[in-house]
């Protein structure tokens, strides 16, 4: 026999508008949507999305693609655009009153519709904080004024935040969830036909073409002088997407021996490697939770370096991700006029000839990996939701 359901009460059913601005984005809304759910099984989703929240059960008001805009000159032609999508999204959402707005990531467009939406009187959430460790610490304060809440995926982050005043939650980061705590390295080297008991150099320039212009040919050379000094060494070089492929198949007209291109599997190159050469970004993060000893290079444009470090708008001089986890120089970074050939290749060969100094990081990124999973064994959308629940109304609040 079937029963109806008591009908929602204001109570029972609140309302959570999720603006979520890239791929990234949609795929920590979709677990997020689905874990604050089993708290408020009755609550309505709505706003900017993709298919991981509208799997969830998200009401797509507009597709993430209308916010999905990257780079300073592309903003600018879509701008007028984004402006009237965000006045949009205003009077939508100040005539629904939902009892929660939560912004993730996308900061440039979410930080701007956060603080508007907050002086009305709504409530406001951003997750994912902008790096406020490396750009200027009084950013964490601006932020405070767009969002009442900020959930952190790293846990050096709330302390910044609450030096400004603003209250900022770790909420365990959801790579870490992803990767083991114990890597498998030999189920790695099966996947790619790698033998088990040679040297092997896993190689990453960037999963743009700017980066692979910038890094792809010094990477390369001193690869090439790493192989020169270890006979049988096996290199792999997973390339991010068919452009940049054709851009590193064009330099690699003089390979040197053992060298593979790979279409993707960067996860498994790193986990098959014993060293890791790789570009400053999130990947350095994967490296380390795949438990794996790398060196970090990176280059920007030099017009962009000396505007930035004329305008001192980064604080640190540490830019590798488990380097500023660790707090401490764990592995060698080489940014800028450092990420020559001659130093990438004797970092490289360092680390494999140092086998107690591989030992040493690895056993660091562990430590580092755990603490990375937060409070609930490494859940981070239910700590994400666990961080919010108390500002929706009802009796789970």
């Amino acid at each position: 026999m079937h029963v109806e359901p008591p009908p929602a009460t204001e109570t029972d059913r609140p309302v959570v508008a999720l603006i979520a601005g890239e791929a990234s984005g949609d795929a920590l809304g979709g677990p997020l949507i689905a874990a604050l759910r089993r708290h408020h099984p009755r609550a309505r989703f709505v706003g900017v999305g993709g298919p991981c929240m509208h799997e969830a059960g998200f009401e797509a008001w507009h597709d993430i693609q209308e916010l999905s805009v990257m780079g300073f000159l592309e903003v600018l032609k879509h701008l007028p655009r984004l402006l009237r999508l965000r006045h949009s999204l205003v009077s939508r959402l100040d005539a629904m009153q939902p009892d929660l707005v939560i912004g993730i990531d996308a900061p440039d467009f979410n930080l701007g519709l956060e603080r508007i939406l907050k002086r009305r009187g709504l409530r406001t959430v951003h997750y994912v904080s902008p790096s406020v460790w490396a750009w200027r610490e009084k950013r964490a304060q601006s932020i405070g004024r767009s969002a009442e809440r900020v959930l952190c995926l790293f846990p050096m982050e709330p302390p910044i935040y609450a030096r400004h005043g603003v209250d900022a939650r770790f909420v365990g980061h959801p790579l870490a969830d992803r990767f083991p705590l114990v890597a498998d390295r030999a189920g790695a080297r099966t996947r790619l036909g790698l033998a088990q008991e040679v040297p092997v150099l896993a190689v990453l320039p960037g999963s743009r073409i700017s980066e692979v212009e910038r890094l792809g040919q010094i990477f390369i050379e001193a690869a090439r002088r790493v192989s020169d000094a270890m006979p049988g060494l096996r290199i792999v070089i997973p390339a991010a997407n068919t452009r940049c492929r054709a851009l590193l198949d064009a330099m690699l007209l003089r390979p040197p021996p053992g060298i593979r291109l790979l279409d993707g599997h960067a996860h498994d190159a790193m986990l098959a490697a014993d060293v890791v050469l790789l570009a400053s970004g999130t990947a350095t993060l994967e490296a380390m939770l795949a438990k794996r000893p790398m060196v970090v290079a990176y280059r920007v444009a030099p017009l962009t370096y000396r505007f930035v470090r004329a305008l001192n708008l980064i604080r640190t001089d540490t830019f590798a991700l488990p380097n500023i986890l660790a707090g401490t120089r764990l592995v060698p970074e080489l940014m800028q006029d450092e990420c020559t050939v001659d130093n990438v290749a004797e970092a490289v060969l360092d680390l494999f000839r140092n086998s107690r100094r591989r030992g040493a990081i690895v056993a660091a990124f562990e430590v580092l990996h755990r603490k990375l999973k937060g409070t609930l064994e490494g859940n981070a959308a239910e700590q994400a939701a666990a961080a919010v629940v108390d500002m929706l109304p009802g009796p789970d609040a």
